[in-house]
């Protein structure tokens, strides 16, 4: 494969990376190098020019590197574990609602068959569909501007659910109501509080419940200093995983 005008490209050099997007007057430099567009047009993926590594961008990329957010986003390291913990795949049809930037629906998109998306507030709404614009993703989702406590959804119609709003508990009823028996939820939750009080209105509706946090340390690649950076992503929120009994 190799890169061509109007594709994003990843540029990284040490341990630093940069997503740009290659057009006629592309020009990148940092310190004493510099590359244009004639430096990366034809080039292959993985290729080295003036001691830059040309790559692909990764979805995990286009979401750190590239999405605009006006929120807090969920992290590729819980979006990834809760799209494992779903079990999602391109038989199964996903419901998500509290979509802000869009960043968690981009990763479930790859995954699942189909997601139908809410989310209430209309500059999210316009944000995650400008996110998914700008980089060709989510052409499965069917987003709506809607509170998913007014949406019409005949029951047993969802095979996994992720929520992300402040208080799931209001909409916890019709969410168990939409999903298939023994289809799997989850929701992230900044506080323990709220985890507790989510648990305690689960309990008679849901089972196999699991409560998770992760963190996630990167570290310096030097083979002859290897440590862990001076920064991590440390808590970003709780996650709560079950599945719907009947």
């Amino acid at each position: 494969m190799t890169f061509k005008e109007d594709d994003y490209i990843l540029i990284t050099t040490d341990e630093r990376k940069y997503l740009k997007r290659i057009t006629k007057d592309f020009s990148f430099n940092l310190k004493d190098r510099v590359i244009k567009y004639e430096d990366v047009v034809n080039r292959r993926h993985g290729e080295v020019v003036k001691s830059f590594c040309l790559l692909k961008p990764s979805i995990e990329d286009i979401i750190l590197l590239g999405f605009q957010r006006k929120t807090q986003i969920i992290y590729p390291k819980d979006s990834f574990y809760i799209a494992y913990k779903l079990d999602l795949s391109k038989e199964k049809r996903m419901l998500e609602f509290g979509v802000g930037s869009g960043a968690s629906t981009a990763v479930f998109s790859l995954l699942a068959g189909e997601v139908w998306a809410y989310e209430i507030r209309e500059e999210f709404f316009n944000l995650s569909k400008k996110n998914w614009e700008k980089f060709g993703l989510c052409q499965n989702v069917k987003l709506e501007n809607l509170d998913f406590l007014q949406a019409q959804i005949e029951e047993e119609f969802f095979d996994a659910a992720f929520v992300d709003v402040k208080d799931p508990i209001p909409s916890l009823e019709k969410v168990w109501k939409v999903l298939k028996p023994g289809a799997s939820f989850a929701s992230l939750l900044p506080t323990m509080n709220q985890v507790s009080a989510l648990l305690r209105e689960m309990e008679h509706i849901f089972c196999s419940i699991e409560v998770v946090e992760i963190l996630h340390r990167h570290y310096k690649v030097n083979p002859e200093r290897l440590r862990p950076q001076d920064t991590m992503v440390a808590h970003t929120g709780y996650l709560v995983f079950a599945r719907k009994r009947i």
